[in-house]
């Protein structure tokens, strides 16, 4: 049994994700999920977009060298070292937000998994490449309309960042739909294959899209995202692409959530410790 697969059974047998991280006992929303304390909503509210790419920018770095063809192998490492730019640029921002000293790499590589605000589905363990495949398109059909709404922020800084990441990630839901049609529609097992990666993530799609105090804070800054409105194109570009690949978009269900709030499974430790440990064990060194 895959890492990815056990994960996804592992979670089907627990109410939420480990490594919960304390919060207010009032702050609890309506899905039951503690939400953080919004000091510093736009903070909190970049390290989220940060928190997303840097962590799937790091799966998808996994890949490097593993690739099924050379070709794939080159345009997978492009993909993590656009995400990872994107995190860093978001980082960045989100430091001077914060006010506090911190720039992308302290933010990086000196929080613990409870403070990282990723959604649970960039943090699973990479399993097939159907998975990988699987997982970077629903996680770029959502990034390019998400930046298509940020590029009109108020706030120049984030807007700029949005319309640059835009055009990176447009080419990600590209590459990545290609292949989700290119498995589906191929033999046997590449279709079975592509179905149960689309099974196992989907319970990890709502996320996404479930807002809350952080959301609701920085929309009183200007910032705006419609989730209704976003989730229904989301919806409508998945399902188009998942007809031509042949695969049955699962019904909706319980879906998987804590991530936004520090909740999350052991696989972002894991994967945690691997990343920062150079930094850890050398803090302060130049390079």
């Amino acid at each position: 049994m895959t890492d990815t697969r056990k994960a996804v059974q592992d979670e089907e047998n627990d109410d939420a994700p480990i490594n919960a991280a304390p919060s207010p006992a009032n702050s609890f929303n309506p899905a039951g999920l503690r939400t953080p304390r919004v000091d510093n909503p736009l903070f909190e509210y970049v390290v989220r977009l940060g928190d997303d790419r840097l962590v799937l920018g790091h799966r998808m770095s996994e890949w490097c060298g593993h690739g099924p063809i050379l070709e794939e192998d080159i345009a997978m490492s492009n993909i993590a070292l656009d995400l990872i730019g994107h995190a860093s640029a978001l980082l960045a921002l989100a430091g001077v937000i914060e006010g506090k000293g911190r720039n992308e790499d302290a933010l990086a590589y000196f929080r613990d998994g409870v403070a990282f605000r990723n959604a649970l589905m960039v943090e699973l363990p990479n399993g097939d490449f159907g998975f990988t495949m699987m997982r970077q398109f629903l996680f770029s059909a959502y990034s390019v309309l998400q930046w298509d709404a940020l590029a009109a922020a108020p706030d120049e800084r984030l807007a700029a960042l949005a319309a640059k990441s835009l055009k990176e990630s447009k080419y990600h839901l590209r590459h990545s739909s290609e292949w989700v049609v290119r498995l589906g529609d191929g033999t046997e097992e590449s279709h079975e294959r592509a179905q149960r990666a689309l099974d196992a993530l989907w319970r990890y799609t709502g996320e996404l899209f479930t807002p809350d105090g952080v959301d609701e804070a920085v929309a009183a800054l200007g910032i705006t995202v419609d989730h209704a409105a976003l989730h229904a194109r989301w919806t409508a570009m998945v399902s188009d692409v998942m007809q031509r690949a042949t695969l049955t978009v699962p019904a909706d269900g319980p879906m998987r959530r804590g991530g936004r709030s520090g909740r999350h499974t052991e696989h972002l430790g894991h994967m945690l410790s691997e990343m920062q440990i150079v930094a850890r064990s050398h803090p302060g060194a130049s390079w």
